[in-house]
């Protein structure tokens, strides 16, 4: 058998639809006699948010609907463009528009966009120069700002199911050179298809990848290759290395992020977060994690650096991808270099243990509150000490009387905590010290 090195184009590129009757799927709306169909065929094609999981053919859809009405088709990606992009490719069209059809403007992830990058949309396409086609795999109510949504229509794509996902892998089987080339038979489903997630990209991506290993075990003399369940499991278990941002590779990568900052390795913190921003990560998701990290393995050693991680995360939604990344490397390395300490973590994890062991222990009276005559007759509040009338410190104890003596909070022993525990020792002796 003379077997066929694989194309450079993947396979899912290779079997991209070319035209409406060969796309899969969301027969809804481009099936016969559906809303997008009428409208196509009328020559008509509205701004639109196309929202669905990922894999089901938003970006197809989107550029078979361009050329089905003869219209100029530009691309851009909401992570790696950026306002600049926006208006060089809004100021082409509206060129070209004087003399031509007025163009689409195709934004995939278009929820990545921050809240100015969006308004920067809303001018052309209240103009008409641009036909703004948006994909997202978010919930637009949340993620696309009103006034854009006002003169869009929301389509909702649906998750590809089992007959739809064999119809991807026949059709590929039937039309692909290359994977004619090895006479597959498929004799197990199940395998092939859990690991698309009902994802049709994946899916053929999977597809490839099984029959690239197979094709290379396989002895020269050998006709055809035969997929099962356990030939595709061997496979994706050894070779397909993703960043899956709802599966296990997702939070591993954020973990690797977060222990990087940990173990005070700024390297380390920028290679995962360049992983999670190239994967494309939600920079709020990442943001997020920051502002954790910033009080649970650093708190009191540099106050600083929680202070800072809030303002990335207001940096984030202000910018939004690409210029975003900038603040979240700043961040990590910030964080990374900084003095390390857990004692607010493991202050809270003490006390919260104790809470869930003793119950609900009662205020002591002393620090009870007491609005009414009724509560100071009952004691509420009675023998509590100002500590402002007292130089600044009664030493009073505000543990339950059952906690007394209990210490959660345990100072560190970095420089600044060091001080902490003196200035407590001052006061409390070896209370609190």
């Amino acid at each position: 058998m003379n077997v066929q090195h694989a194309p450079e184009a993947p396979l899912a590129e290779r079997m991209r639809p070319r035209t409406l009757e060969d796309y899969v799927g969301q027969e809804h709306l481009v099936g016969p006699d559906a809303t997008l169909r009428r409208a196509l065929s009328a020559g008509q094609l509205p701004s639109m948010i196309l929202w669905g999981p990922p894999g089901v053919g938003k970006t197809t859809l989107a550029r078979l609907m361009a050329e089905a009405t003869g219209r100029p088709f530009h691309q851009l990606s909401a992570i790696r463009s950026g306002v600049k992009e926006v208006r060089e490719v809004i100021d082409s069209a509206e060129r070209q528009g004087m003399f031509s059809t007025r163009a689409v403007l195709f934004i995939d992830e278009i929820h990545r966009f921050s809240k100015s990058q969006q308004d920067s949309l809303l001018g052309a396409v209240e103009r008409g120069s641009v036909t703004l086609i948006g994909a997202t795999t978010e919930n637009p109510s949340f993620e696309v700002i009103p006034a854009l949504l006002s003169r869009s229509q929301v389509y909702v794509l649906e998750a590809f199911g089992r007959e739809q996902l064999e119809a991807l892998v026949h059709r590929a089987l039937n039309e692909d050179q290359w994977l004619q080339s090895h006479g597959i038979e498929i004799t197990e489903w199940d395998a092939l298809l859990r690991a698309s997630g009902g994802d049709g990209r994946r899916l053929l991506n999977v597809l490839e990848l099984v029959v690239a290993g197979a094709a290379a075990e396989q002895d020269d003399g050998a006709e055809g290759l035969r997929i099962d369940d356990a030939l595709v499991s061997r496979f994706i278990q050894a070779n397909l290395s993703r960043y899956d941002k709802t599966g296990d590779t997702h939070y591993d990568i954020a973990s690797a992020l977060i222990k990087s900052i940990r173990s005070s390795d700024p390297d380390g913190a920028v290679y995962w977060l360049a992983r999670m921003i190239e994967g494309g990560e939600d920079p709020k998701f990442i943001a997020r994690r920051l502002l954790i990290s910033a009080s649970e393995d650093i708190g009191h050693a540099n106050p600083t650096a929680l202070v800072l991680a809030n303002a990335t995360f207001d940096a984030v939604e202000r910018l939004g991808y690409p210029e975003c990344r900038i603040p979240l490397s700043q961040c990590a390395t910030y964080l990374a270099s900084s003095p390390k300490s857990n004692s607010a973590y493991a202050a809270i994890g003490a006390a919260q243990k104790a809470v869930r062991e003793r119950g609900d222990l009662p205020v002591p009276m002393h620090l009870r509150n007491a609005p009414t005559k009724l509560m100071k007759e009952l004691g509420h509040g009675e023998g509590y000490r100002y500590d402002h009338d007292h130089g600044g410190f009664s030493g009073q104890e505000c543990l339950p009387e059952e906690l007394t003596g209990t210490r959660f909070f345990r100072p560190g022993d970095s420089p600044r905590e060091r001080s902490i525990a003196e200035f407590l020792r001052n006061l409390w002796g070896n209370r609190k010290g």
